[in-house]
């Protein structure tokens, strides 16, 4: 088998992680990434159809509240740095019930979606932004490299990037309910974050253990909060 380049890093230093019964996983020793390879992704056309069954509600009051764990910290960093409403702010893989940009334009702030499946309009991707969401998208990604490079590229140099993915736990990987799903296939650790953060000049706020913020604002003020 040939050893799979890593699709965040380009770092051809990876190492087999894990193999189950599907697929197996493979891990970057430059930034930490789990990833499963190519071969083992499911066809755009079958992520779709599993995508279709979630039922993301914006009236549902428990997915707001699920919401909320990244839109709280997140409002609150805006205003640390001075970025209030009508600021805009992009949410990047809104899926197919759009629900955190509705609760940020009711907060003020200025909302463009972005979906590659549910609103893809490439001009959105044109534009520059005071923030970017992203919430339980990054799991799914097969380029994150190139994705997450496209976000910061559109984000001001004071911005803040909000994502929520689940981190690697500490405990057994192989019990970890998050790689069950199919349509998971990119998996981000602590350290993972910290590689980012540095190669995007970034403070970083680990926030729980699967909500991140990415501030841009603060250079040369590398801070990680874990809580």
């Amino acid at each position: 088998m040939s050893i799979p380049e890593c699709p965040l890093c380009q770092s051809q230093h990876t190492t087999q992680h894990y193999q189950d019964k599907l697929r197996t996983y493979w891990c970057c020793s430059c930034c930490r990434l789990v990833f499963v390879p190519q071969a083992f992704h499911l066809s755009e056309s079958e992520e779709h159809k599993i995508y279709d069954q979630h039922e993301n509600d914006p009236s549902d009051e428990g997915y707001r509240h699920f919401l909320n764990r990244l839109m709280m910290p997140l409002l609150l960093a805006l205003k640390d740095i001075a970025i209030e409403p009508p600021a805009k702010g992009l949410d990047f893989g809104s899926g197919p019930g759009p629900t955190l940009s509705l609760m940020l334009a009711q907060e003020g702030y200025q909302m463009a979606i972005y979906d590659h499946f549910y609103a893809r309009h490439p001009e959105v991707l044109l534009q520059h932004y005071d923030f970017i969401t992203s919430t339980e998208v990054w799991e799914h990604l097969s380029q994150p490299g190139k994705v997450i490079e496209k976000l910061f590229s559109c984000l001001k140099p004071n911005g803040i990037i909000g994502v929520m993915t689940k981190r690697i736990p500490e405990t057994s990987f192989a019990n970890w309910h998050y790689i069950k799903d199919p349509t998971h296939i990119t998996f981000f650790a602590d350290k993972t974050f910290e590689y980012l953060a540095e190669k995007y000049q970034c403070r970083l706020s680990l926030l729980s253990n699967d909500v991140a913020l990415l501030i841009r604002h603060a250079k040369n003020d590398m801070m990680n909060l874990h809580s």
